[in-house]
């Protein structure tokens, strides 16, 4: 079997994931691909963006291996990533080789189920990879068998009916590495270096990680609440 060379490149990797939408601090003015040049300084493998223009400054100030994605949402459906061939065309066209969409049981736009859609891109698009983002078991299995080449855990804790949990669902993790035939990524709520390594552990072909390390707002509110909790500072000593 030939072996991809993009999933060589990402395999038993740290992918960073550098997003900002319009209402973060973050947004615009190519902070992400910043972000980025020093996640890949740092020694990340691989980078996540969102949106054509981050997708593209991204690959241009990196040249690594970039799963893309569009977060737009569309009345009447909860599907927000990469919900539409609109936005797998916008992923395509800023140079992203991995394509990442919500493969949850959750009805796409016009009613469309995750199986079928993934169906319809790798037809339209047999030489792109696709990597579907789940919450549960079943939907791993399902994107699987409807073509996808990476399962994430992406999405669990993130639907409604999916194990809600503070930190990464392990469980779930090491299933998908047993049972699914494709590769599973780590990814979701993964917030310091032993939870990466839990995840290899379990066998996972690669992790992403965002909020712990790109979201200056989430990591300064970490330290804030653990200093609040402290109890001699609650004692007001």
């Amino acid at each position: 079997m030939t072996v991809n060379p993009v999933l060589e490149q990402i395999r038993g990797g740290l992918i960073v994931s550098c997003q900002a939408l319009e209402s973060d601090p973050m947004f615009g003015n190519g902070i992400m691909a910043k972000m980025a040049t020093a996640a890949k300084d740092g020694g990340a493998i691989g980078i996540r963006a969102n949106g054509y223009d981050d997708i593209k400054s991204i690959k241009e100030a990196t040249q690594l291996p970039v799963i893309g994605i569009v977060k737009r949402s569309y009345e009447g459906s909860p599907v927000y990533i990469t919900p539409t061939l609109r936005e797998v065309e916008e992923v395509i066209k800023g140079g992203a080789e991995i394509l990442a969409l919500d493969a949850t049981k959750n009805l796409r736009p016009s009613g469309i189920l995750s199986g079928d859609f993934i169906q319809t891109v790798k037809k339209s698009y047999p030489e792109m990879i696709l990597m579907a983002d789940v919450s549960t078991f079943d939907e791993g299995r399902m994107a699987a068998e409807a073509g996808a080449d990476i399962v994430a855990t992406t999405m669990a804790g993130y639907t409604e009916y999916s194990v809600h949990q503070n930190g990464p669902n392990f469980k779930l993790i090491s299933r998908m590495v047993r049972e699914l035939s494709v590769p599973v990524i780590a990814e979701g709520k993964i917030r310091n270096p032993a939870d990466a390594v839990k995840c290899f552990e379990l066998g996972t072909f690669a992790v992403v990680v965002g909020a712990a390390i790109t979201k200056p707002q989430e990591i300064t509110r970490t330290f804030v609440e653990e200093i609040k909790a402290h109890p001699l500072l609650l004692a007001g000593e």
